[in-house]
């Protein structure tokens, strides 16, 4: 039986620890709260890896047992920037303890879950580890530059390879089980520059970016009308327009990026053939349009009655006397990059998403403590302990 109280105090020495490591992005450093976690796992027994492809920005891998099934708990250790410290109420790399609730930089997003996965890490060898199958714990450290040398490359180097992954992130102890998505593409135009008191002589690549975003929303946006499933919709967003160098020079470039968010059904591939194709009968000359694919990955929608997902939910029921909240997710997590492995993958853990990237971030105390009873539990349903 768990001690409740030695529970959240624990809880709250992790997360004081971990708000007073800076792991900001940017710089993207995170060498120091890396050596913070591997020190923890390995004092418990784990077999540990830091990994790293670009200088600085570590991960490391946690890992206990053997064979199947492989589960593996996942958490982001960057941050955002502090932002306008005078919004801050409080040192925002200091815990601050308030109502039940701890306030500091990444309290929420996404320290809190590191916290119940540290603790759980130390309770799983407490009770002698798993009894069959092997349980990874992973820690990346670029989730808000979208992972290139996080998640994504630990999935390159064949680091993981679960069979049901759980990402730690503030869903208030509710389910995310589906996910969008994401296309990032860029759009470059090109003209012919000009002194701007004779504009005709130039070509103007502002103007025919212009009529480039007229010809791909008048094609779009019907076909994203259509594209729905309950509250998912797939969308198109123009994020980023930049376009020449001074205002009296006819400009010869201009660039536009996009993040199109697709149904779990949707292929990124095929979203992009689709995307180019639309431009490429824009009626502009090919040679002056340049389309450039920048990231991409396949959303997922896991059955709910695989053994992951219903020993998750078997936990919650257990501990909250309810059945599981299933909740929409707007963002995307780092289980996408596993997507086309279609296995099972759910976002759990502690904290309102609202409160994320905001000053005065902060997650609620019992919400910590309820959700790592419910992963131990999970974790003793799938792997026995």
């Amino acid at each position: 039986m768990i001690n409740e109280k030695d529970l959240a105090r624990e809880l709250t020495e992790i997360m004081s620890d971990l708000i007073a490591i800076p792991s900001t992005y940017p710089p993207g450093d995170t060498r120091d709260i890396c050596t913070y976690i591997t020190e923890r796992y390995a004092r418990a027994g784990y077999q540990c890896q830091t990994l790293s492809r670009t200088d600085g920005v570590d991960n490391v891998v946690a890992r206990s047992g053997s064979g199947a099934p492989q589960l593996a708990l996942n958490c982001h250790i960057d941050t955002v920037d502090v932002g306008t410290v005078a919004d801050w109420r409080t040192d925002p790399f200091q815990a601050h303890i308030e109502d039940g609730v701890i306030y500091g930089l990444g309290a929420n997003n996404c320290k809190g879950s590191t916290a119940l996965h540290i603790w759980l890490g130390e309770e799983i060898m407490r009770a002698g580890g798993p009894k069959q199958g092997e349980i990874v714990f992973s820690f990346t450290g670029d989730e808000e530059r979208l992972g290139p040398d996080g998640m994504a490359y630990l999935r390159e180097s064949g680091a993981l390879k679960p069979d049901f992954m759980l990402v730690g992130g503030p869903t208030e102890n509710h389910l995310i089980t589906e996910e969008r998505g994401v296309l990032w593409l860029r759009i470059t135009a090109s003209g012919r520059a000009a002194h701007g008191g004779d504009p005709d002589s130039g070509d103007n690549a502002i103007l025919r970016m212009i009529r480039l975003v007229e010809h791909l929303r008048a094609e779009m946006v019907p076909r994203l009308a259509t594209r729905r499933s309950g509250a998912k919709r797939s969308t198109m967003n123009i994020g980023r327009i930049q376009g020449g160098h001074n205002v009296n020079v006819v400009p010869s470039s201009c660039m536009l990026e996009i993040d199109r968010r697709l149904l779990p059904d949707e292929d990124v591939t095929e979203a992009y053939r689709e995307m180019v194709e639309i431009l490429e009968n824009s009626g502009e000359p090919a040679e002056n349009i340049e389309v450039e694919f920048l990231t991409g990955t396949n959303g997922f929608s896991p059955p709910l009655d695989g053994p992951g997902i219903s020993a998750l939910m078997a936990a919650i029921e257990a501990r909250c006397g309810r059945a599981p909240d299933i909740i929409n997710a707007l963002a995307v997590s780092e289980g996408r990059y596993f997507a086309d492995d279609r296995i099972e993958i759910v976002n759990f853990g502690p904290g309102d998403g609202a409160t994320s990237h905001a000053a005065n971030e902060h997650v609620p105390l019992d919400q910590m403590v309820d959700g790592a009873i419910i992963l131990r539990d999970t974790v003793a349903r799938l792997l026995g302990l």
